[in-house]
């Protein structure tokens, strides 16, 4: 049902407050004037800066009313019967006196058509107060709408510049998605940066779209966000997982209707070290959208429900942003077994397993862990997620290519290598190890002024004692349980 339509109904109906919580203030303004006109109500807004004024007929602000009381007492013995908005009135809440003025205008109200209409970007509205009182929560707007905000400021740049905006349908329709869950002033004005700059929206003014998207809604700094991710999807190794995630590709990133269950998520565990990050990577490369990564440690406030709270800010982001791929790293710190930090972790747990069961939008989790005995058994069962995958130690082919990488990526000379035997010297080596023998390595040579050869990197490989030999015994374990009960990514 439209906003102006909802807001008819409250306004026409006999609760006398009416509280509206949104950072547009103009939009809700207009809204709350054209639904009065049309009940020839009179409507009024207060502010502190200027008092009272008269909006159907474009008065003069009364700022002589302009302290909360004294606005407040002006209501309570006017026999006129109107709508009066209170802007930005939550910081007054506190004052019992304003909260006893605004309950007996209110009673006087009650059944009859005044209204008062507490607008602001944040409300906390006393008990007493709620049972007089019901909220109005203004719609996003809709893909049809959106489209029609485009053509809009579309045509705006085109009367200042004498050009036309210049797209294609496809980009018009990823960037109508990409505004998903915006609202219409935040929309207008990602739109705005879209075209200015060169008068297209082009498949480049995506990214800059989604990064700002993020921004605007993660501002509580509980999620990176990373969206460039693309080049992961080219990265050796992890042959069976790729395949896995290209057989549901189309149903998770095509917004159509489908009789296929869409893709949940998936849990990667794995030996530290082996590349989990890099598969989560790897997930959002080869589908191509945004990464979000949740990590737990932000969540965490000393206040009760406060974690719980930002864990669900953290999902309703994932949400907005979607479709998307939510990286939980490190997944067992945050909702292990325990009874040492009083419930927080078992609630953190029924709000997730909570959204999960119930989440209809395409945000898919990869969820990363090194310690699945530390997992509560109701969150990795299937339907929870499709599928547990095993990030092993890499093999020799594997090893060598590692190596090879991280050579390429720090762009040094490679030719008197051979990687035949480094990568046997390094059996049992994880691709962090193996990095951080090639970062050894390199610091090595610049100490002597030498080329990177074999023999310097067996040595540094020789003076590493990897994780494989200093916990040999954990890791033998998690093989062992990984071998029946899950699918290796190689």
């Amino acid at each position: 049902m439209p906003d102006s339509r909802d807001l008819e109904l409250l306004i026409h109906g006999h609760v006398p407050i009416i509280t509206i919580e949104t950072h547009e203030e103009n939009r809700a303004l207009e809204l709350i004037t054209n639904a009065s006109r049309k009940k020839f109500l009179p409507t009024f807004k207060w502010t502190v800066t200027d008092g009272l004024q008269r909006l159907d007929l474009s008065l003069d602000p009364q700022r002589h009313v302009s302290d909360p009381q004294d606005g407040l007492k002006h209501i309570k013995s006017s026999a006129l019967q109107g709508i009066y908005i209170l802007l930005d009135f939550n910081p007054y809440l506190k004052d019992p006196v304003n909260i006893r003025l605004l309950k007996e205008i209110a009673m006087i109200f009650d059944g009859n058509k005044g209204k008062i209409i507490l607008l602001s970007h944040l409300l906390n509205l006393p008990d007493n107060l709620q049972s007089m009182s019901c909220n109005f929560s203004l719609n996003l707007p809709s893909a049809k709408v959106l489209e029609k905000i485009i053509r809009d400021e579309a045509q705006k740049w085109q009367a200042s510049e004498n050009q036309r905006v210049r797209t294609d349908r496809e980009t018009l329709d990823r960037l109508i998605q990409n505004l998903s869950g915006l609202t219409h002033r935040d929309s207008k004005r990602l739109i705005r940066n879209a075209i200015i700059d060169d008068g297209a929206i082009t498949e480049s003014d995506l990214p800059d779209v989604m990064q700002a998207k993020y921004k605007l809604l993660n501002r509580d700094d509980v999620l990176s966000f990373e969206f460039e991710t693309a080049h992961f999807s080219e990265l050796a190794g992890m042959k069976k997982l790729k395949n896995w995630l290209k057989q549901r590709q189309s149903i998770f990133t095509q917004d159509t209707e489908t009789k296929l269950d869409v893709p949940k998520g998936i849990l990667l565990l794995g030996v530290q070290g082996c590349g989990k990050s890099l598969a989560a990577k790897t997930v959002a490369g080869i589908w191509g959208v945004p990464l979000l990564r949740l990590d737990f440690g932000r969540l965490y406030d000393k206040y009760v429900g406060e974690t719980e709270k930002n864990l669900r800010q953290a999902l309703h982001t994932a949400e907005v942003m979607s479709p998307c791929v939510l990286w939980i790293d490190e997944l067992e710190k945050g909702i292990a077994s325990g009874n040492d930090d009083q419930g927080t972790s078992k609630r953190l747990l029924g709000t997730l397993l909570t959204w999960m069961a119930e989440k209809s939008a395409r945000v898919f989790i990869v969820a990363t862990a090194n310690q699945i005995d530390a997992l509560p058994p109701e969150l990795i069962r299937k339907g929870r997620l499709d599928e547990i995958f095993f990030v092993d130690l890499p093999d020799t082919l594997n090893r060598s290519q590692i190596f090879k990488i991280h050579f390429d990526k720090r762009e040094i000379n490679y030719s008197e290598i051979d990687f035949n035997r480094v990568a046997e010297a390094s059996k049992g080596f994880s691709g962090s190890e193996i990095e951080q023998a090639v970062v050894s390595a390199i610091y090595s040579c610049r100490a002597t002024d030498a080329q990177i050869n074999t023999e310097i990197i067996l040595q540094e490989i020789n003076n590493t004692r990897p994780l494989s030999v200093v916990m040999a015994e954990q890791i033998q374990n998690l093989r062992a349980w990984a071998n029946e009960r899950t699918v290796p990514v190689d």
